[in-house]
């Protein structure tokens, strides 16, 4: 197989282009990167090496150079990871995301179109749903309702791409995961922030009185869900991917804190961000059954190890 992973040297994507290439050693495998502020070559220097791996460093908005790719390559599959993602950026600078998210996945699923690609997965985010009440889980039949300019723009790139499947009858999937932690995460995300500043005894910014809920997924875990897809995914289906790991912020917080032996007064509450959503929570029953899918980490196991790479690795998050 040969695949196209975009947004491969940041947080997600870099875990995954490595458990592919662990997984599928004869694989080829194109990464194609713009290397902004989150994405970082070094976080698959691992791996950089292999006989079937290749780096590119390029836009996915530049059509001709994702062309010549999918062309050049006959890629079979394309996993669009590639995106601006965070919410309080999309706050202040929302045509960024519109340009990368939603543009950016249109040229990739023009490429797709043109030359025949076998399956296209496009990497999305519980987001897209909306908010929560204080029960009830999302499912892959819940309405779209995004609240913040980072969920909007993910959300219309996942219609554009539902678009493509109905219209051009390119085989699709969309994957809508909860949110991600463990290694290579940039440290403005709550788990890393939180960690990087305990190490250093800085100040712990949580948002409003911290009783924000995520469900909480180990980026392995995803990593595993994304392979199923691409190999057993249905065409036209989405999958919701969550851990069943419901956690409000500052009880994350103080879990840190606790594994780090440092002092809950580094906590500070800070102003609530416009829009923020109280909860997200996602029904995994479809990849389950359907797929077979199993996590294996529990949070409680995963958070440790998240922590104990932080601390392994301070150079690596403290390098400007």
């Amino acid at each position: 197989m040969k695949l196209l992973i975009t947004g491969g040297a940041g947080f997600i994507g870099s875990n995954f282009v490595r458990f592919m290439i662990h997984k599928y050693p004869d694989y080829r495998i194109i990464n194609l990167d713009r290397l902004t502020y989150a994405g970082k070559l070094e976080n698959l220097n691992d791996v950089a090496n292999r006989p079937h791996y290749q780096f590119v460093k390029g836009d996915i908005c530049d059509r001709q150079l994702v062309e010549s790719l999918v062309a050049g390559e006959t890629v079979d599959t394309i996993v669009n990871f590639a995106a601006e993602s965070h919410v309080d950026r999309s706050i202040a600078q929302p045509d960024i995301f519109v340009r990368t998210n939603v543009l950016g996945s249109q040229v990739l699923l023009d490429a797709a179109r043109k030359y025949n690609v076998k399956k296209f997965v496009q990497i999305s985010t519980d987001e897209v749903y909306g908010a929560l009440g204080e029960t009830g889980f999302f499912s892959e039949e819940t309405p779209l309702c995004p609240n913040s300019p980072y969920s909007s723009s993910k959300a219309g790139a996942d219609l554009l791409v539902r678009a493509y499947h109905e219209t051009y009858k390119i085989p699709v999937n969309i994957t809508r995961c909860s949110n991600n932690y463990g290694p290579y995460q940039y440290p403005e995300k709550l788990i890393p922030l939180i960690i990087s500043n305990a190490l250093q005894d800085k100040e712990l910014p949580v948002y409003g009185d911290g009783t924000h809920i995520r469900d909480w997924l180990h980026v392995e875990d995803h990593c595993s869900a994304i392979d199923l897809v691409i190999h057993k995914g249905k065409p036209g289906e989405v999958y919701n991917v969550g851990g069943r790991n419901e956690w409000a912020n500052i009880d994350i917080v103080k879990m840190i804190l606790s594994i780090l032996n440092k002092p809950e007064s580094l906590i500070r509450f800070v102003q609530d961000r416009p829009g923020h959503d109280r909860r997200y929570a996602i029904d995994s029953t479809k990849i389950r059954t359907g797929l077979g899918w199993t996590p294996k980490y529990t949070f409680e196991t995963g958070i440790k190890e998240t922590v104990q790479w932080y601390i392994d690795n301070r150079e690596w998050w403290t390098r400007p």
